[in-house]
């Protein structure tokens, strides 16, 4: 059997298999196995993005009554969430968290993405994606605004026409407000690229420059506030919404 051409295929597709097992999962266990995976805790600790702000000066009653105020405890607790309902609601079968190197991917969603990216709480399960009927999201903070995120989470086809998204109204109170899982889920959809230096310029629109140096034994802050803003983690975080922050 192994001397003819179909033993010899069998062969070779079960050793190039086994190399593959070999160089594209037991080699990169073995890189990155001792490597922490970073909390949302610690994910969150960079700042408060701009819009989880801004989610609170447009929907105040709403905000107080699902989160308080705009803290970094209640941002973790947005974070947290917000994956959840972008898990439960099966979001990755139709949009990747993954940019690739080829097919000038970069051009279309921003940087390529890097391995430790994917070393955090938020990447359990691995939201790679299985397909892109709609686009990839992993370079969505701040692109668009949060008022652009709530009307189509309503109805899609009111912001992109050819969306073939259905309406997510459980999004949504019965005035027509987002309920606790809308404002999550957003706060999580903006978040998502808001650790690249790049953000939210990720297409050169604007000027890029890295994220500020944490301030020593403080609580983080909004992005774009100052240090004098806020004194405690639980502090209110005021102000920060404002067009063209930068981190």
């Amino acid at each position: 059997m192994f001397e003819s051409r179909s033993g010899v295929f069998l062969i070779a597709g079960l050793g190039f298999f086994g190399l593959s097992f070999l160089v594209m999962a037991v080699l990169p266990w073995a890189i990155y196995y001792k490597e922490p995976e970073q909390t949302v805790e610690q994910l969150a600790a960079r700042g408060i993005i701009p819009e989880f702000v801004d989610l609170a000066e447009r929907y105040p009653e709403q905000f107080k009554q699902y989160f308080g105020a705009p803290t970094y405890a209640t941002y973790v607790e947005a974070l947290r969430l917000g994956h959840q309902v972008y898990v439960a609601e099966a979001c990755w079968h139709c949009h990747s968290q993954f940019i690739r190197p080829v097919s000038n991917e970069d051009l279309r969603w921003g940087p390529v993405s890097h391995a430790l990216e994917y070393q955090n709480e938020l990447q359990r399960p691995v939201l790679f994606g299985t397909r892109r009927v709609g686009p990839d999201l992993s370079r969505e903070a701040g692109r668009r605004s949060n008022d652009w995120h709530v009307a189509h989470f309503w109805q899609p086809t009111s912001v992109v026409p050819s969306s073939v998204m259905p309406p997510y109204r459980w999004f949504f109170d019965g005035q027509g407000y987002p309920n606790k899982r809308g404002l999550a889920v957003i706060t999580y959809v903006q978040f998502l690229g808001s650790w690249l230096k790049e953000y939210p310029y990720f297409h050169g629109e604007g000027p890029l420059g890295p994220l500020p140096a944490p301030t020593p034994a403080d609580a983080p802050i909004a992005r774009g506030a100052t240090s004098g803003e806020t004194d405690s983690v639980d502090a209110p975080i005021v102000g920060a919404a404002t067009a063209g922050v930068l981190p």
